[in-house]
């Protein structure tokens, strides 16, 4: 089990940031170990059987073992950071770092270290270029096309995570993290570490990253200098690939008439307008018109994160959903 002890100061120092780069590389280890993730199948069935040799770079340091190179998930800087950003990022890293997490995936995962991953170990300044080239066509391929439903489910954790934490505390915000994460009194406990180990945190604060691929698991970063980090499963993942309008609850249906009743009930986690669209079928001018209408009622609030307004139902709506 791993144990992290916070400060006072640490405390106030928990932040929430999502990252693209870290979204390629659990996607990556996804498609290499994609037993007991059902959920993906649809994404798996798309994209799989186009994976083809010009991502070899990247394929070669994600092989599906127990870790993933740190210098793949950099520490984001900014709440919603762009690939671009990161990608710059990933090209500067110091070539000590890229040697020590090579030998580190070797020890993880004897016999690794072959291909496209020696010739980054041998020449880091060539392989990061081949490496950044890799990260932009698998994004082309894998992640664009479905990058703007990933976002407004990222955004919305940040937003949920964010009042947890303001109306609750650091207990609120852990509470429903994930079933191997638990907080008591100013310790995290992380309970499918192999080996006992902890750290105390020294005003070095902690991040954390919802990942829509890190499902059904977690990622930490506790081990290395710098930050800790813990990626965890977003909220409402299991809505990612769905198609189709849900029903809508019935009895509400009656009072506030069908199509309100669906947004409501969609509005589980935060969506945009177009996310509620695409999910209940009605025209995202209808949408708008219904929202407007529920935010009136002080049945929804909105609020922008990044690009996107997100939509979240409020209390008042929830009591009227439990009845």
């Amino acid at each position: 089990m791993l144990t992290v002890a916070f400060s006072v100061h640490d405390l106030t120092s928990i932040r929430f940031a999502y990252s693209p780069l870290r979204e390629v590389s659990t996607g990556v280890h996804a498609l290499r170990t994609p037993a007991g993730r059902v959920l993906h199948l649809p994404w798996f069935k798309q994209v799989g059987a186009r994976l083809g040799g010009e991502l070899a770079p990247l394929l070669d340091l994600v092989t599906g073992g127990p870790y993933i190179p740190d210098f793949l998930c950099p520490v984001p800087t900014s709440p919603l950071p762009d690939l671009a950003g990161e990608l710059a990022m990933l090209r500067a890293t110091p070539h000590e770092i890229i040697r020590a997490d090579l030998d580190r995936m070797a020890d993880e995962t004897p016999g690794s270290l072959t291909g496209r991953a020696m010739e980054l170990y041998r020449d880091p300044a060539a392989g990061l270029d081949r490496l950044s080239a890799a990260i932009e066509a698998y994004w082309r391929l894998a992640m664009a096309p479905h990058w703007p439903r990933m976002r407004t489910l990222l955004e919305g954790d940040l937003l949920h995570r964010a009042r947890r934490l303001a109306e609750l505390g650091p207990a609120g915000v852990f509470a429903d993290l994930h079933p191997a994460i638990r907080w008591e009194g100013r310790t995290l406990y992380l309970e499918r570490r192999p080996a006992e180990w902890s750290r105390t945190l020294n005003g070095e604060g902690l991040l954390l990253a919802p990942s829509i691929f890190v499902w059904p698991d977690f990622l930490y970063r506790t081990d290395s200098p710098g930050q800790v980090a813990i990626t965890y499963p977003v909220r409402a993942v299991a809505t990612l690939w769905e198609r189709g309008a849900a029903p809508a609850p019935g009895a509400l249906a009656a009072v506030v008439g069908r199509s309100r009743a669906l947004l409501l009930g969609e509005l589980d986690a935060p969506a945009s307008t177009t996310d509620l669209s695409r999910r209940t079928g009605l025209a995202s001018a209808s949408v708008s018109e219904q929202l407007t209408l529920l935010l009136s009622a002080g049945l929804v609030a909105k609020h922008r994160v990044g690009r996107s307004v997100l939509y979240v139902r409020t209390p008042r709506a929830q009591g009227l959903l439990d009845g």
